[in-house]
């Protein structure tokens, strides 16, 4: 068992679960979601309420999600991916504020150009939604795929984006 803290965070009327190992930032929830989420993607975590530990995280991802800031500056922490998983994650880190990619360019990004499926697949196993930017991912149509936090919160952020640069 691996033990993190865990808090929450209140921005426009919806609330996120943020989890904190030692490294660093490991978990932050969809909207409104259950600790339930938490313990589905982290399954050998312990996880502890202490709303102190992960305050710095709040404030950071507050500013976020309010066009305060534009990058992320705190650890985080993705050890609990595969190998697979963790490039890809590193991977969409590199999309530019703003900007988007689709997720064939991603594949072929990671030198894996055939495998869009499972990067797709690894894309919504991102633990970090909103830090690690998986919603600058788009189908290679255009349109605008799946979300884990959910449509509205991804057409959300790219508008927050835009406006923001």
């Amino acid at each position: 068992m691996i033990s993190i803290s865990y808090g929450t965070l209140t921005v426009n009327q919806h609330q996120y679960i943020l989890a904190v190992s030692q490294a660093g930032l490991c978990f932050v929830g969809s909207p409104d979601q259950t600790i339930s989420e938490l313990t589905t993607f982290l399954p050998d975590a312990q996880p502890n309420e202490n709303q102190t530990v992960v305050a710095p995280f709040v404030t950071a991802l507050q500013a976020y999600l309010t066009g305060k800031q534009t990058t992320w500056t705190l650890p985080i922490d993705t050890t609990n991916g595969t190998a697979f998983q963790q490039t890809v994650w590193q991977a969409l880190q590199t999309i530019p504020y703003g900007q988007t990619t689709t997720y064939s360019a991603l594949a072929a990004q990671i030198g894996r150009p055939t495998a869009v499926r499972a990067v797709a697949s690894a894309v919504g196993r991102n633990p970090l939604l909103i830090v690690i930017p998986c919603h600058r991912v788009y189908r290679k149509d255009g349109k605008i795929g799946d979300y884990r936090g959910g449509l509205e919160l991804k057409q959300a952020l790219r508008l927050l984006e835009i406006q923001s640069k």
